[in-house]
């Protein structure tokens, strides 16, 4: 039998009535998004493609993003938040007028005492064009931009574990299933580039304990959306994404000949189920194929200045660090890509704070800085 039409033998009635609706419910949006063209025409115009018409419904200044994530969350006590009352209260217990019942975590539940103790690392106060910004001596790089950088101080969460608080900060809620941040922002702005994802991870290196909290895709997943806005995890040795490469005695002209007829293959199958995700398919091989120029040209660093290079720390010139990682983001929002996340492990300090804290500050520091320095000269 034709495999086609043995799938279409196995379609349920639930998934006939599902197909049915989704194809009612397109034609009902298209009714509504008419009444927004004129919001559409008054944007200006975007060079991007895909996305939902008149999103976003005012001029933005910001076209892309770039987000370094400290996986483990750094000790705020020890690097942005000072707070030289604790020199006072060395010792002496943390009261419940300040704790308020919250829950406590299996980790410190089971102790009698819950004292306070200050840093350990010096504080220095830094003119920011306001009140001062304290920074650590663990961040030397970072005191020299703070007229650059917003500190936020106000944040909270109602998550106090890790897995479920990295999960809640990426996607906005602590249960598994949701799109991430940039699988949204590339689902409603589309792509600026058709050469690269408008997506992409990068997991850096770190100096810290090697025992990390573990990274899980579905920090950057799509969810319940479409997987083409997932985002596309870079790798720092072999091909920068699996199977980038064409096999050993595969020229390209031939892998082109091969995806035309997988493609014509699915666009079949499409034709005949409508499930969405064949065309995800299609897109992400010809995304691939076109990613065999595209990347190769985004990771060599070498045609960069050498002060641009000097301004990142030694560390830029070995792949898969942080360093390295800041520039390439930098180097993928010139071209076009939408949203860059950079995951950095290693910061879960719950001892050793002396020992491990100024490797993975080091770690960061100077690259982070340059990275905004970097971006705010071109």
């Amino acid at each position: 039998m034709n495999p086609i039409q043995e799938r279409l033998s196995q379609i349920t009635r639930r998934h006939f009535f599902k197909t049915g609706g989704l194809g009612l419910g397109t034609a009902a949006l298209a009714s509504l998004e008419s009444g927004r063209l004129p919001l559409q025409a008054a944007t200006p115009e975007m060079k991007a493609t895909g996305g939902l018409p008149g999103v976003p419904h005012f001029a933005p200044k910001a076209k892309q993003a770039i987000y370094l994530f400290m996986a483990g969350s750094p000790s705020q006590l020890d690097t942005l938040d000072y707070k030289p009352k604790l020199d006072e209260l060395f010792d002496k217990d943390l009261p419940e007028e300040v704790r308020k019942g919250q829950r406590l975590t299996t980790m410190t539940s089971g102790q009698s005492r819950f004292p306070l103790a200050p840093s350990k690392f010096k504080f220095q106060k830094y003119d920011n064009g306001g009140d001062g910004a304290w920074v650590s001596e663990l961040l030397p790089h970072t005191a020299g931009i703070v007229k650059d950088i917003s500190i936020v101080r106000s944040l909270w969460t109602e998550a106090i574990n890790h897995d479920p608080a990295i999960t809640y900060i990426c996607t906005g809620n602590q249960l598994p299933g949701r799109a991430s941040l940039g699988s949204w922002l590339s689902y409603g702005l589309g792509s600026m580039n058709e050469n690269l994802p408008s997506f992409v991870v990068l997991t850096s290196t770190w100096s810290g304990r090697q025992q990390a909290q573990a990274l899980y895709n579905r920090l950057w997943g799509s969810g319940f959306l479409a997987s083409k806005y997932a985002g596309v995890s870079l790798r720092s040795k072999g091909d920068p994404v699996l199977f980038l490469s064409n096999p050993p005695g595969v020229p390209s002209k031939l892998r082109r000949r091969m995806l035309d007829t997988l493609a014509e293959m699915n666009q079949n199958e499409f034709d005949q189920i409508g499930d969405p995700e064949i065309q995800t398919r299609i897109s992400q091989y010809e995304m691939a194929f076109r990613m065999q120029t595209s990347v190769p040209e985004l990771t060599d660093i070498s045609k960069e200045t050498k002060a641009t290079l000097d301004m990142y720390g030694p560390e830029v010139h070995k792949p898969g660090t942080f360093a390295y990682h800041c520039l390439l983001a930098r180097r993928m929002a010139e071209r076009g890509v939408r949203f860059s996340q950079i995951f950095h492990r290693g910061w879960d300090q719950h001892a050793n704070i002396a020992g491990d804290l100024p490797k993975q500050c080091k770690d960061i520091d100077q690259p982070a800085a340059a990275l905004v320095k970097d971006l705010k000269q071109r």
